[in-house]
């Protein structure tokens, strides 16, 4: 059955680091014919509050493409900038499960070293080893908050994605305890999208599998929150000659550039549904979102049966 129980609150939810590239256009496409199989809602946040990195002018720029491809948001358009005091209010209900930390990532990495020369098993990412979490150690200061996970059992999290099906990971020997405030003073992705997520009453979350990884550890806040669990899709990302994820580090190119509708038709919206597997014949943009929406559907029809 495609139509969940609950009322339907979708996002996209962006960064302002520069302009739309063709692989932020495939996850809002996503996101949002999701949104319209299912008759719900689809908000759009600005997630801003990686402050160094934000590109002056790019938040008008991604809602300005997204108009022109015919994409209108649902309700006002929010920017995670303007909700610290919101976020200082959930990082108070996380209690005594947040601790600070006086360790740099050079001491990470040299502790994962250490424990890997001493047998203890590789892992892809930075496994924090808890230095911190009983107290700080004697000359160290505070730089970053960090949120413990349970050590004895450990703390598996799996969920059903939407695409990948079943998705299982251990964060306490995967991930360690995780930061939810910088070094740097600003929020953590993982403290404020949670936040934000169960403030706008998501319930359907649809992203870039290059996110997949984060969601066991957002899942476990949400559980401390007392938030509901959304549905997760994670679709496949689209990726540079290089074969890395296509983003600004990559060269990835904005999309819009002003080009007449036509273009953005033919140059932009076709190949991303071409990407996600719809295979489309569109005349203009209105023609194809007519197209797109009963073809997203059956796509997901196509992954319920085969099992995803």
């Amino acid at each position: 059955m495609l139509i969940p129980p609950l009322p339907y609150i979708g996002r996209f939810a962006p960064s302002p680091t520069g302009p739309l590239h063709q692989g932020s256009l495939v996850a809002a496409m996503a996101s949002y014919l999701d949104a319209k199989v299912h008759g719900g809602q689809w908000l759009v946040r600005i997630e801003d509050v990686d402050e160094d990195r934000n590109v002056a002018g790019a938040d008008q720029h991604i809602l300005a493409s997204l108009q022109r491809c015919g994409m209108q948001w649902d309700g006002e358009v929010t920017w995670q900038t303007q909700r610290y005091a919101f976020y200082e209010t959930v990082l108070a209900q996380l209690g005594q499960h947040v601790y600070p930390c006086g360790c740099s990532r050079r001491e990470i990495q040299d502790s994962q070293l250490r424990l890997q020369a001493a047998g203890a098993a590789p892992h892809a990412g930075l496994v924090y080893p808890g230095t911190c979490r009983n107290g700080l150690a004697p000359g160290k200061t505070a730089r970053a908050l960090r949120l413990r996970t349970p050590q004895q059992p450990h703390c598996v999290i799996a969920f059903q994605d939407r695409w990948h099906g079943r998705v299982s990971q251990d964060i306490t020997a995967e991930v360690g305890d995780f930061v939810v405030r910088r070094a740097d003073g600003f929020w953590a992705y993982q403290l404020a999208v949670v936040a934000d997520d169960g403030a706008q009453g998501i319930t359907d979350i649809v992203r870039g599998a290059d996110l997949l990884d984060s969601t066991p550890r957002q899942l476990y806040m949400q559980a401390l929150l007392g938030l509901p669990q959304p549905r997760y899709l994670h679709v496949p990302v689209v990726l540079a000659e290089s074969g890395e994820k296509l983003s600004k580090q990559t060269g990835a190119q904005a999309f819009d550039e002003g080009s007449p509708a036509a273009t953005l038709l033919h140059s932009a919206l076709l190949p991303a549904a071409r990407f996600l597997g719809l295979h489309l014949a569109a005349d203009d943009i209105a023609e194809f979102w007519r197209r797109a929406v009963p073809a997203w559907e059956g796509l997901l029809r196509e992954r319920l049966r085969e099992g995803a």
